[in-house]
């Protein structure tokens, strides 16, 4: 398998609602490590998401956790995107519908001045996502 560029986020305290979310998207098996299983089992943050993983079906991975004690405060949308990118008009057109549910369209998806459709959108959870369908001039 070659080189992958993998988000992660940290979600303050909604990493599992986040994760879930993300895996009714985008599909996938979706994996979770608390910090209690990690030798903080007597820890305030023991339930929490210490690691979680998303791999989907077409080859994305997304990876996301709690924001631990001793970390500076979660801020949502630090500076934060997420790019989903390919030419399957269809899939891609429904990722950005689906997390456009509860979230800001920013850019509505539609064609762009380089020739591919593209738009950005704000999700629930204050995550800043962007999707670029390419070779669609002609569509």
């Amino acid at each position: 398998m070659g080189t992958r560029l993998n988000p992660y986020i940290n979600f303050g305290d909604q990493a599992r609602a986040a994760m879930e979310f993300y895996r009714e998207v985008l599909g996938g098996t979706l994996t979770f490590s608390t910090f209690g299983e990690y030798g903080m089992d007597a820890s305030p943050e023991a339930d929490k998401i210490m690691h979680s993983q998303l791999e989907s079906p077409g080859g994305l991975t997304l990876m996301g956790a709690d924001t631990p004690a001793g970390m500076p405060p979660h801020q949502v949308g630090n500076n934060i995107s997420v790019c989903l990118s390919g030419e399957d008009v269809e899939e891609l057109s429904g990722y950005f519908a689906k997390l456009a549910v509860g979230g800001t369209v920013g850019v509505p998806l539609e064609k762009q001045v380089w020739g591919d459709h593209f738009g950005m959108v704000t999700d629930r959870f204050g995550i800043n996502w962007m999707v670029n369908i390419a070779g669609t001039s002609s569509r």
